[in-house]
């Protein structure tokens, strides 16, 4: 095994012989900024289409090297062999930990970073500290809802991470952050062993992506990651023990605190809700007799309904974060008010004959999938994908009772229809046997037929996309699409 000398600053890339594994978002951005700091960069990845030959065709011209159609990314392995020479590889998230590429790196003493741990070594003096969320749901709102009340405290910060900006561009662009709202996958964290955040939180835990970490105590472990180092805060979903659980074995800086979230009347060094009012009783003088309010839970509604449990939740950790940075409560109040969601994620999209049409595309897994069902009452749901290793049962006997009809779609449906068949056999379900992209254009006229006046269809798939869509977005865009086609034929 060879041994090869550390990387501890940006100027000691210069000259060393790096492998970026992967284009897309992060890649890019890491082989680009790798490039320019004069190292010499290769990149490997596992597709070949007109995309990556254009992004290739960009990095050759930064006098990258680029290897495509290396394997896969999506299987168990990618890249046949490291290249020769390899001093460091810098991952993207996709790239699972059995890859023959890194198994070639063990071998060969070479370390791997991922795209977040190369970002964090980047940062120069005095970078801007790092709020941090994790969990298997509610991620992207949570870090938004943080960048809006951080922004309302007057505060220059970004939404950054997985959220869909890179890191990478971020450290290294001229903009004098002051704080950064930073949401990190168990991917990225996987492969980020130095990160050290200002404070961090997980929303929840779930099983999902079991098939890339292994087991439920890998991807829990790896969620946890984002607690080491904490220096301020550890905040925690009191709802779910296993995120405390995660808290008390992390090792923190001295003076860190567990700050708990609950939907509930907050205890001590937490925040919760009490008579529709989100209140702080962590960040308060007397923690033990004082609560200082923060917002109301109409604050977070949408124009057309009610806030929805998780939102809650999500917005309470959010404040957390900002309170631990020491944002005041007056921030919190305008920058949630100030906070609009993303599309695909509970959204409205039009009312039909009586009927409510909702796009939670976003929800790709069970955890998700629940918590969207627990939002109505009576559900026409359609649901299917990639499963992704889950299972459904608890999922549908939690739901069993809203459900007025399901529309199944996607290659994994059998799975779903059979947790139906076991847990709601008097459900009426109509099952799809296709995955083409049009089959959502059927799907919603199948729900349609279900539902009756009153009812919600909604698509929360609990399941992947990729089976028959791009990603999350293209499905709720069909969903919307074909929703909209419905509403002319009303008219």
């Amino acid at each position: 095994m060879t041994t090869y000398d550390p990387i501890r600053t940006p100027a000691e890339f210069a000259g060393r012989r790096i492998t970026v594994a992967g284009l897309g978002v992060s890649g890019v951005p890491a082989a680009r900024a790798l490039a320019g700091l004069g190292a010499r960069v290769t990149v490997v990845n596992s597709g070949d289409g007109e995309r990556e030959r254009a992004q290739a065709a960009e990095l050759e011209a930064l006098g990258v090297t680029v290897r495509l159609g290396n394997g896969t990314a999506s299987d168990s392995g990618s890249a046949a062999g490291l290249p020769e020479g390899t001093e460091l590889v810098v991952t993207t998230p996709g790239w699972k930990p059995t890859s023959p590429l890194f198994l070639a790196a063990e071998q060969a003493g070479v370390p791997v970073w991922g795209d977040v741990e190369l970002a964090w070594r980047l940062r120069g003096p005095g970078a801007a500290p790092w709020l941090a969320v994790t969990g298997t749901n509610g991620k992207t709102t949570t870090v938004r809802m943080l960048a809006s009340i951080l922004e309302a405290a007057g505060l220059r910060t970004a939404a950054v991470g997985n959220i869909g900006v890179p890191l990478v561009d971020v450290v290294l662009s001229d903009e004098p952050y002051d704080v950064l709202a930073v949401e990190l996958s168990s991917y990225q964290l996987h492969w980020a062993p130095s990160v050290r955040a200002h404070s961090a939180a997980v929303l929840n835990l779930a099983p999902d992506h079991l098939d890339w970490h292994g087991s439920m105590a890998a991807y829990a472990a790896d969620k946890g990651r984002i607690y080491e180092g904490n220096t301020v805060a550890c905040v925690y979903n009191v709802a779910d023990p296993a995120t405390e659980d995660l808290v008390r074995e992390a090792d923190v800086e001295e003076g860190c605190r567990a700050i708990g979230f609950t939907l509930g009347t907050p205890g001590p060094s937490q925040l919760g809700v009490v008579d529709g009012i989100l209140v702080d009783r962590a960040f308060v003088e007397n923690r033990h007799q004082q609560a200082q309010e923060l917002a109301e839970v109409a604050d977070l509604a949408p124009p057309s309904g009610t806030a929805a449990p998780h939102n809650i939740a999500n917005a309470l950790a959010a404040a957390a974060l900002a309170r631990a940075f020491g944002v005041p409560a007056s921030a919190v109040r305008d920058g949630l008010r100030a906070f609009r969601p993303d599309a695909h994620r509970i959204q409205h999209i039009a009312e039909v004959g009586g009927v409510t049409y909702i796009d939670d595309s976003k929800a790709t897994n069970t955890h998700a999938a629940e918590a969207s069902l627990a939002a109505y009452e009576r559900i026409v749901w359609i649901a299917g994908g990639l499963a992704k290793g889950a299972t459904f049962d608890d999922l549908v006997r939690g739901a069993a009772d809203r459900l007025r009809g399901v529309v199944l779609i996607g290659a994994d449906r059998a799975l779903i229809r059979e947790a139906l068949a076991r847990h709601a056999p008097d459900v009426p379900v109509a099952d799809l046997d296709r995955t083409d992209t049009g089959a959502m254009s059927q799907a919603v006229r199948e729900a349609t037929r279900l539902a009756e006046p009153g009812d919600t269809v909604l698509l929360a798939p609990a399941c992947a996309s990729m089976d028959m869509f791009v990603n999350y977005n293209k499905r709720g865009d069909a969903f919307a699409a074909a929703v909209t086609a419905l509403t002319a034929q009303d008219h």
